[in-house]
């Protein structure tokens, strides 16, 4: 066995000494930002400290924010681990941050130490988008079907899909067209009154929410606004066609005027996510559910908040609203898997007791969430559909149950009631659009909601 001689071993000394050292001056393995610290960050700060909210005014979502910083002031010092705030919240034996949380491993907390130490760089590549209208999504799988609307004169129903709306005819036998735009997540769609225009909206988790206006005759985006930091839901078209709203997990919703999308009103009267939008008969008042477990009412010409229409706050948030086409009555639906039938307009006057005077009627309570609703056209049915086993149909007037609706296999996301022909639209987890002959419940088409390729070849 050979043995090093004392040159050799003191000349490894050295260089393990030599390693030490350039590790304390953060000399050591190269360290990306892109590749190494934004993952950490997206994976254990994110959450508190975006866009959206931005705890402390500090986001870590791009390096722009990181560095910037809140109200410690720059989120680093390049050079200088133990002069940035960044590093010092997640370092030391008990670290401020994550708050409430489990604190960072050593692994990543010295992954950020080495980063600004090495100067703090910016290696994020220059975003390259590979998908476009011409070159649109290719699918191996199917996605969640979390939104669907047929057009007004009932020959086409919109489908979503990763980053578009997919056109179909009615009855699925044909594609029409594909609405490629830039939201990853499409989560509500709508046809205006004439059919002209669809409205989109979704967004990107954590970067943007979008609201998208497609001519349909011509398939081509007509115009796109991003709204805020994060994801918007339950698209809605005013009667007249004038103006388009939608909610958000910023916990706000928005009112548009249709088409130069000019941005008519920001409603910050929730705590929570808003899930669902809907106008009065007559356009003037738009109404609004959330997470937060409440229903209200806004005036479009005075931009006021009239007045919750719920005045008893029942167990768990509301993620489905659907008004009556026949009157000024609206249905929601959430977690309690209970749907409540209000009259959009007061009753009587609130009392100290808060009766829940403009409740119409309740239905029967459902086993899971419930996470769709939809009227028939002439207001007489009522679709439910959720986290349980089947589509439930309901006589509108006294709960009566119509028919169940079966064949899913997960949750049902999405519900669409053609216009023109008792049919019902359905789509859910699964990624197949089913549509039913209603009340009868019978199947009568079967569909992926997207095209989905055997085999994709990788360039």
């Amino acid at each position: 066995m050979n043995r090093p001689t004392l040159v050799t071993a003191a000349a490894l000394v050295a260089g393990s000494l030599l390693v030490l050292l350039r590790a304390d001056a953060g000399e050591g393995p190269s360290v990306s930002f892109h590749k190494d610290v934004r993952p950490i960050l997206q994976r254990r700060c994110a959450g508190c400290h975006q866009p959206a909210s931005r705890a402390g005014k500090f986001s870590v979502v791009t390096y722009a924010h990181v560095k910037s910083g809140g109200t410690a002031g720059p989120g680093f010092v390049s050079g200088k681990p133990e002069d940035s705030p960044l590093y010092r919240m997640v370092s030391g034996r008990t670290p401020t941050m994550p708050k409430d949380a489990p604190p960072l491993t050593a692994r990543e907390v010295e992954t950020i130490r080495s980063w600004v130490a090495q100067g703090g760089r910016d290696d994020t590549p220059e975003p390259r988008d590979t998908i476009t209208q011409e070159n649109p999504p290719v699918y191996t799988h199917a996605p969640v079907v979390t939104a669907l609307a047929f057009s007004p004169d009932g020959e086409m129903l919109a489908v979503n899909g990763f980053r578009e709306v997919v056109l179909y005819k009615a009855d699925g036998s044909e594609r029409l067209g594909r609405l490629v735009g830039r939201s990853q997540r499409i989560e509500s769609i709508a046809f205006s009154p004439d059919g002209k225009t669809l409205a989109a909206v979704g967004g990107t988790s954590c970067k943007f929410g979008e609201v998208q206006l497609w001519g349909v005759e011509q398939r081509k985006l007509i115009k796109s606004v991003e709204v805020g930091f994060d994801v918007l839901y339950g698209v809605s078209f005013a009667p007249t066609g004038k103006h388009v709203a939608s909610g958000g997990a910023e916990k706000s919703a928005y009112l548009y005027s249709v088409p130069d999308l000019e941005q008519v009103m920001k409603f910050d009267n929730h705590s929570d996510w808003v899930f669902g939008t809907t106008f009065s008969k007559d356009s003037k008042n738009f109404i609004t559910t959330s997470r937060d477990r409440a229903t209200k009412l806004i005036e479009i010409a005075t931009k006021n908040f009239v007045d919750d229409i719920n005045y008893q706050v029942y167990n768990g948030g509301y993620y489905a609203l659907a008004r009556n086409p026949q009157s000024d009555d609206v249905a929601v639906g959430g977690e309690e898997g209970i749907v409540r039938y209000y009259s959009i307009f007061k009753k009587a006057a609130r009392n100290i007791n808060r009766d829940d005077f403009n409740l119409l009627r309740t239905y029967d309570k459902v086993d899971g969430p419930i996470y769709a609703l939809t009227f028939s056209p002439d207001g007489a049915m009522l679709a439910v559909a959720g986290r349980f086993g089947e589509v439930r149909i309901y006589r509108t007037s006294d709960g009566t149950k119509l028919a169940g609706l079966t064949g899913h296999t997960g949750s049902v996301h999405s519900l669409a009631w053609n216009p023109k022909r008792p049919e019902l639209a359905v789509g859910g987890f699964d990624g197949t659009v089913r549509i039913y002959k209603v009340p009868e419940g019978q199947m009568v088409k079967s569909f992926l909601s997207v095209p989905v390729a055997l085999r994709v070849t990788r360039k």
